[in-house]
């Protein structure tokens, strides 16, 4: 298992199976399913009175992305950082001290401030993207209740965690050490523009120059066998932005005949306007020409990669490079890896009333890369309010959401100053707010999916704005599903105990339909089944449907008679608007490993003060 500052320092395990990750995120949502995404706090920490959780989880898990909106002229507040269920928080910083004071210093953290735009601003966004591991339990507080969004009255709430959780980690995780070296993790993101992140002791770089006539495409790079490609540069000579949505680039592996990487030129090099320079870590596109893609491409039987013009006119490439290496051929061989891949690209277009969809896969992998472009259609604007929905595995609410499209960058304000680049995110755009692209790389939180994911995002602040969006997403992994669903108790839901049936009629929070649904379950009560494990399962997931009125829902599950130690079924946050709620339970493979049957026991405490734990619907799924 690679996680936290392993993930940021061994690049070349990015394409390595993540099946034993999940993705998760907290934040300052509205609850009502509209715009008011400012308020950020789960309830008042019962051992540090005038301290505000923002997030709370039991582990093992990992950190791995904090973002706050504020305003300089409010109350500054202190984050605290509390690990392992320690009375005291074993980090803490103030807002102004991101991207000062150690561990969260440049570029690993940093803050960004906005334009004073008429009076309403400037605002602070804070973000760090240090890896903050735990074994047991981590808790993050603030010292300032966050709410509200108006400067004039002390406001700027808004803000996210994004973290993973490991449910074989328990043994694997080391807990967050404030005092950690994070110097190589520093060295290799200044590296930032550079194609030579993977160190090769026996590089080979094949160089061309290139021209293409309308309509002409070109293998540029073709090889047989087992190699790792790494590093991509290209000069585009007389560059102009138009010429990065009529060249393409295709990348074919392992003798397929179709290709697993097929996007337009910019959206390949993660921005699809090119108004202005943007460079992360693993791409980047300059308005001179050059672009570097530094994604890692391993594969085992031959590559080729296809560049075509769709244009009216000859486009000269004096410089097309590509850095390979077969020295970790060992290594790929000896640890199952995906081959990159590239959702099919989503032209522009609006999508009235619900989510615009980046992009849609089907089969078992990793995302690791979204590049998403907003266009307005006059008189309306490409609002930065419509957040980022990520839903996986068909669960109904999202992994991933965000408290607005920039903060999803951990930007804010809007896409005001473009453009703007750290080593994980970056945004290009206009001034005027018509236009904007942003991206996200995901270089140590990847999102794991055992059958499919789906990306979208609002179109403004509620799928009320008449604009458009194109993108393209980049993952790892094949077109093999491996989430197969066991058993659905729909309508019986095994619980063993008389009770009093509960029915609940609302809709899904970060739902973009909206539609009410009623479900018939119990609140509070045991359930216990048993379930036959098929040949080749290696990891069981528990699903329900829940009502959220009510926050902090705790319960234990056993296994066998066993309770799961490493943690609880636990859900912090409440909605009383928004109700249905979908999670999930992993469970540790250690507890099914070899078995064919297992009997399972979900059993309500009442840990944290709330025995109400819901079950309004029940799945499981089992992964292959």
């Amino acid at each position: 298992m690679i996680y936290g500052n392993s993930a940021l320092l061994d690049l070349k395990s990015i394409p390595l199976n993540k099946g034993y990750s999940r993705i998760h995120y907290e934040g300052s949502i509205d609850k009502a399913g509209r715009n008011a995404d400012w308020d950020w706090h789960l309830f008042e920490d019962e051992k540090h009175k005038g301290e505000w959780v923002l997030f709370d989880a039991e582990g093992p898990g990992c950190i791995l992305n904090f973002t706050q909106h504020r305003y300089p002229t409010s109350r500054e507040p202190t984050f605290r950082f509390y690990f392992e269920e320690e009375t005291e928080p074993r980090f803490e910083i103030k807002h102004s001290e991101f991207g000062e004071k150690y561990p969260f210093i440049e570029p690993v953290a940093s803050r960004y401030i906005g334009p004073v735009d008429n009076g309403r601003g400037p605002i602070r966004v804070v973000r760090s993207f240090v890896p903050m591991p735990f074994k047991r339990h981590c808790r993050v507080t603030s010292d300032v209740y966050l709410e509200d969004f108006d400067r004039s009255r002390g406001g700027g709430g808004w803000g996210h965690v994004i973290w993973q959780s490991y449910p074989d980690g328990f043994c694997a995780v080391e807990s967050f050490d404030p005092k950690q070296d994070i110097t190589p993790v520093i060295d290799i993101w200044k590296k930032t523009g550079s194609t030579d992140l993977i160190p090769f002791r026996n590089a080979r770089i094949s160089t061309v120059c290139v021209s293409l006539r309308p309509g002409e495409e070109k293998s540029l790079f073709s090889i047989d066998g087992s190699w790792l490609v790494a590093g991509i540069r290209l000069f585009l000579k007389d560059f102009s932005p138009e010429l990065l949505s009529v060249i393409s680039v295709s990348a074919f592996f392992n003798r397929s005949f179709s290709p697993q990487i097929c996007s337009p030129l910019g959206a390949f090099f993660g921005n699809e306007l090119g108004i202005h320079d943007t460079k992360t870590l693993m791409s980047g596109l300059m308005t001179d020409g050059m672009m570097y893609f530094n994604w890692p491409m391993p594969f085992e039987d031959g590559c080729r990669i296809v560049l075509k013009n769709s244009g009216d006119k000859t486009v000269e490439m004096p410089l097309f490079s590509v850095r390979y290496t077969d020295e970790y051929n060992d290594y790929y061989a000896s640890n199952p890896y995906g081959v990159l891949h590239t959702s099919e690209y989503t032209p522009i277009k609006h999508t009235p009333g619900a989510d615009s969809i980046i992009g849609v896969v089907k089969g078992c992998g990793h995302m690791v890369s979204a590049v998403i472009t907003a266009h307005g259609l006059s008189p309306d604007i490409a609002s930065c309010e419509g957040n980022v929905r990520v839903h996986i595995d068909g669960c109904r609410t999202p992994s991933v959401d965000s408290d607005g499209s920039e903060s999803y960058t951990s930007y804010g304000w809007g896409f005001p100053t473009p453009s703007e680049s750290n080593p994980a995110s970056c945004y290009d755009g206009t001034t005027d707010y018509m236009y904007w692209c942003e991206k996200r790389d995901c270089i140590s939180d990847p999102y794991f999916f055992g059958g499919s994911l789906r990306f979208g995002i609002e179109s403004g602040e509620f799928n009320n704005r008449k604009m458009e969006h194109s993108g393209i997403l980049f993952w790892y992994g094949d077109e093999t599903v491996k989430a197969e669903l066991l058993k659905d108790f729909r309508g019986n839901i095994p619980v063993c105990e008389s009770y009093a049936p509960v029915s609940v009629t609302s809709v899904f929070e970060s739902d973009d339909d909206g539609n009410p649904e009623t479900f018939t379950g119990c609140t509070g009560c045991t359930l216990e089944f048993d379930l036959p494990v098929p040949d080749g399962t290696g990891m069981i997931v528990l699903r329900r449907v829940a009502d959220q009125t009510e926050g902090r829902q705790y319960a234990e599950v056993c296994i066998d008679g066993t309770v799961v130690k490493e943690y609880g079924w636990y859900m912090p946050d409440s909605n009383s608007v928004r109700k249905l709620y979908e999670d999930e339970f992993v469970i540790p493979s250690k507890y099914t490993v070899g078995k064919k049957e297992i009997k399972i026991t979900v059993r309500p405490t009442d840990k944290y003060g709330n025995g109400n734990f819901s079950v309004l619907d029940l799945k499981v799924f089992g992964y292959r």
